[in-house]
């Protein structure tokens, strides 16, 4: 009974010595409760590389730094512990209970998830007023800015929006990132293409000691009156702040910190047009416009087309309302009008101009009078409605039938009520009623061009299958091109994931390190574990691969590292990608 036991005891101690080396694959935060004005710290921790490392989608967070990844490796006792890290830093979007969901990474063949962590964010907490923290530095030194052309529009009336972004001289920004796009609501808006940041010096608060940058131009037509809100644009910023260290020469050191700065929503209020003097045939026009009706010609024969278009120029808010319709006699045949827009955006608001074109057909000889059309517009120098007419254009038709329903001194008359066009007897004299015909020469088929051809292209083509058949085998006897052809082809099968990824640098360049990390462990037979620089150098060159190959591909390892957190070019990534395909190639082709 006392062996019993004692074998249970045993059979205790060895599982939990078993437990104890289990695969763990956990997620650590910094803090449970924190202000929304703060950073939150989340760590990814295993002690078992594995692959295929997911992390949680961060719903109701924004990923302000990471994934930063860290490996630390130690023997105790002749124990060997290992631990990896993928560090993200979040900033909430909003207070309350947030839930940051599993992340999930494969290790020797299955699938291991962390737990669901939740957060409570609270309101925006006081932090210490340290003169010397480089967050607090930043908060003095950088701000961003929205100055608005106006507050208090008329409905329909252009306004400006530029965001500007000062930053103090003792203070660098290297990069930074829209996280909060404002939408505009009740606004009719276009942003202004900015073709290059210029830096300009300026003042901020009184303070001259500032430099700028415009970030974007905005035009906004109010759609609704009353108070309307604009809302903010918000950014994250990497600052460069100066510290207390120095370096050999004695000068300042710098430390970078990520900053959120938003502009603030501002309000204005829309005036309503005023309706004392406003016309009848007003369509929402406010500007200053000129107005014109312009036919192609005035003169010209029955069954014969022209153009007349209605048209308004100038600088207001010319998509946003409708031009009026032209009237014209029952004898003229009218088509639906094409419109047309010729319109610029900038800081003023539209410029240029919109029209109307009709195609008219007249069917009968005789004058036919246009009767004049009027536009009228809300003009905001005077603050007043303005009325322009077009005048009365007569449109003569010289050579054509003559409309008996209508022959009062051949001229025709405007009517609203909308009638049938009646068409002339001669509508089909361009129809031919007489034929030309020729007689077909009939030809045989036996012994013609065709019948001779149709039998001698298969015999040509039988020579061209033994050419095609022996360049086939020449091409499978050339082991070496094979093999550079086979090593191009992996290559790109591998960066394949990567080049899908080509212009978001941080997904571009975890795919890139990957394909990279797979490609080793599928060439080389070596496991996640043994995955450092050091081991693959060793093993390159013990399968006879050439130094030069070996640093080019060891560079880009570092390079994927290092360009995660540094500004990036779309061609940079571009030219990774090419050397990195290159390489992998060489390296195939090299491998003994």
């Amino acid at each position: 009974m006392k062996s019993l036991k004692y074998i249970v005891f045993l059979f205790v101690v060895l599982s939990s010595g078993i437990a104890s080396a289990q695969i763990k694959f956990e997620a650590k935060i910094s803090k449970s409760k924190l202000g929304i004005n703060e950073r939150l710290r989340i760590d990814f921790e295993m002690n078992k590389d594995g692959d295929n490392f997911t992390p949680p989608d961060f719903n109701g967070f924004t990923v302000v730094g990471g994934p930063n990844t860290s490996v630390s490796q130690s023997w105790l006792n002749g124990k060997r512990s290992y631990k990896k890290t993928y560090s993200y830093f979040l900033a909430p979007k909003k207070r309350g209970q947030l839930r940051i969901n599993q992340a999930t990474i494969e290790i020797d063949g299955e699938v291991y998830k962390t737990q669901v962590v939740t957060v409570n964010v609270t309101a925006a907490v006081q932090r210490p007023n340290d003169p010397d923290n480089a967050e607090n530095i930043a908060s003095e030194n950088i701000h961003l800015v929205a100055e608005i052309s106006k507050t208090n529009p008329y409905l329909n009336e252009a306004i400006t929006v530029v965001y500007k972004l000062y930053v103090s001289q003792n203070t660098g920004v290297s990069n930074w990132r829209e996280i909060d796009n404002p939408r505009y609501n009740d606004f009719w808006s276009q942003n202004i293409n900015i073709k290059g940041l210029k830096i300009q010096n300026g003042s901020y608060n009184g303070d001259d000691n500032y430099r700028y940058v415009v970030l974007r131009k905005t035009v906004l037509y109010p759609q609704k009156t009353g108070k309307l809100e604009i809302e903010p644009l918000t950014l994250d910023v990497t600052v460069e702040v100066p510290t207390n260290r120095r370096d050999f020469f004695g000068g300042r050191l710098m430390t970078q910190v990520n900053k959120r700065v938003s502009a603030g929503s501002r309000t204005i209020n829309v005036k309503p047009l005023p309706v004392e003097g406003k016309p009848e045939n007003f369509t929402g026009a406010v500007g200053d416009f000129k107005f014109n009706v312009i036919t192609s010609k005035t003169e010209l024969n029955a069954s014969e087309s022209l153009q007349a278009r209605v048209e308004v120029t100038g600088n207001g808010n010319l998509k946003l309302f409708e031009l009026p319709k032209i009237k014209l006699p029952n004898s003229l045949e009218v088509y639906e009008p094409e419109h047309n827009e010729n319109v610029s955006t900038n800081l003023s608001g539209m410029n240029g101009s919109i029209s109307d074109s009709y195609t008219i057909v007249p069917q009968y000889k005789g004058k036919y009078p246009v009767p004049s059309i009027s536009f009228s517009y809300f003009d905001l120098k005077s603050e007043e409605y303005k009325t322009v007419s077009s005048g009365e254009i007569i449109i003569n038709v010289l050579e054509g039938p003559v409309n008996t329903t209508n022959s009062d001194n051949n001229i025709a008359t405007s009517n609203n009520s909308k009638q049938q066009v009646v068409l002339n007897s001669d509508q089909f004299a361009f129809v031919k009623t007489e034929t030309d015909l020729e007689a077909i020469n009939e030809t045989r088929f036996f012994k013609s061009t065709a019948f001779w051809t149709s039998l001698l292209v298969p015999l040509l083509a039988i020579p061209l299958a033994l050419v095609y058949r022996k360049k086939k085998e020449q091409r499978n006897a050339d082991v070496f091109g094979n093999k550079i052809r086979k090593a191009d082809k992996l290559a790109r099968r591998y960066l394949s994931e990567a080049k899908k990824s080509l212009g978001n640098k941080e997904s571009f360049y975890i795919a890139l390190e990957k394909a990279l990390h797979n490609y080793l462990k599928a060439k080389l037979h070596i496991e996640t574990t043994d995955f450092s620089k050091e081991k693959i150098q060793g093993l390159l060159a013990e399968r006879q691969v050439n130094s030069e190959t070996i640093k080019a591909f060891i560079n880009i390892l570092e390079h994927c590292e290092l360009a995660r957190y540094t500004p990036i070019t779309n061609v940079e990534m571009q030219q990774d990608y090419e050397k990195a395909v290159q390489t992998v190639s060489v390296i195939d082709k090299e491998l003994r």
